[in-house]
């Protein structure tokens, strides 16, 4: 077996499956939603093998055009000098031999340059490999058919109070998730030179990029007009930090919400723009599905909902900056160092209710 086939084995998770039953398993009992991100973690998987499936395929097929041209190379020189007709044909099919493989590895590298592309690939390729796949990904599987058997059991993916926490079209829920990212990133967004990295992108193709980021305004003025829901939790509940950040911010006035929409957008390109720089594109989208599966659905504003698609978007733009790494690392001391001061020495009273109550996020 060459090294190429052990690594998209071992890309599979059939190397060691009770683990990641167990783990994705673990992870659905404590939080339903985290059913998404083992979706987008399978997705992932399938994603990195059927890429590594496509590389082994193309090193194959260079390595029989190789050994043709050595055939024919040593063929050639046992030929009688006389037949020269016959060796300018066979250098003929030789030479096409070889442009029809660099025609080939050309159009493949192209396919794969952009979105689309990419995800014909993706699906063609796991189509020639689908047993392989089924095999690879069955725990996933499994726990995929558990956590639908619980749905028709509990009617909805909501344990305890279902009537608070309905499902609701709260698309205003991924621009503020854009935002929180940039802020817990922020000496990586608010830099001259991530800004004008990015304002550069977009001047390669001033027509697409001008297209796109009038499309991306216009989709977060018209999400945070008809689809910014205001939780009777968060309007009572004072002990949450994101009770304050409704009221002293975006409610400050009716224009408010709609001033923040560039901010949300700049957010979210530079997301995608940071992502883009290690990550296939096919992958950048599959993160967003998967952001926006979790989160536009929930009604409350809650900065917990935030951290996994934040943790996976940190864990894979790759920083090698150790100033940044240094600056990210003062701005969350500075930040638990406030939440814990607030914590323990801020307590309160509800005039209704007994008991001392703290401030958390």
């Amino acid at each position: 077996m060459s090294e190429e086939e052990i690594s998209i084995q071992c890309i599979g998770f059939y190397c060691f499956p009770p683990v990641f039953l167990q783990l994705g398993a673990m992870a659905v009992v404590i939080r339903q939603t985290n059913i998404i991100w083992m979706l987008f973690v399978a997705c992932s998987g399938v994603i990195d093998i059927t890429m590594a499936h496509q590389r082994e395929n193309v090193k194959v097929d260079n390595l029989k055009v190789s050994n043709k041209d050595t055939s024919l190379s040593t063929f050639n020189t046992s030929v009688n000098v006389s037949s020269n007709l016959r060796k300018r044909k066979s250098r003929g099919n030789a030479e096409a031999n070889k442009h029809s493989f660099y025609w080939t590895n050309t159009s493949l590298t192209s396919r794969t340059s952009g979105l689309l592309h990419e995800i014909q690939a993706i699906v063609l390729t796991s189509w020639h490999i689908k047993w392989e796949l089924l095999v690879s990904f069955s725990p996933f599987f499994f726990v995929l058919l558990a956590f639908v058997a619980f749905l028709f059991w509990n009617g909805s993916v909501v344990l305890g109070a279902k009537e608070a926490h309905a499902v609701s079209p709260h698309f205003a829920q991924i621009m503020y998730f854009s935002l929180v990212s940039a802020l817990f990133a922020a000496p990586l967004y608010f830099t001259g030179g991530h800004a004008l990295d990015l304002f550069q992108s977009f001047w390669k193709n001033r027509l697409l990029g001008f297209s796109l980021g009038l499309l991306a305004l216009i989709v977060g003025l018209l999400s945070v007009h008809f689809f910014s829901i205001a939780h009777p939790y968060l309007l009572a509940d004072n002990r949450h930090y994101t009770f304050y950040l409704w009221r002293k911010i975006i409610k400050f006035h009716w224009s408010m919400k709609y001033l923040l929409v560039p901010f949300y957008v700049y957010s979210w390109f530079s997301i995608f723009h940071l992502l883009d720089k290690t990550q296939r594109r096919v992958w950048v989208l599959v993160h967003f599905l998967a952001t926006s599966a979790v989160l536009v659905p929930a009604p409350l504003i809650e900065f917990r909902y935030y951290t996994i698609p934040f943790y996976f978007f940190m864990l894979h733009i790759g920083i090698n900056n150790s100033r940044s790494w240094l600056l990210m690392g003062v701005l969350y001391t500075v930040l638990n160092v406030f939440t814990m001061r607030m914590f323990l020495f801020r307590p309160f009273h509800w005039n209704h209710e007994p008991g001392v109550q703290r401030f958390i996020w």
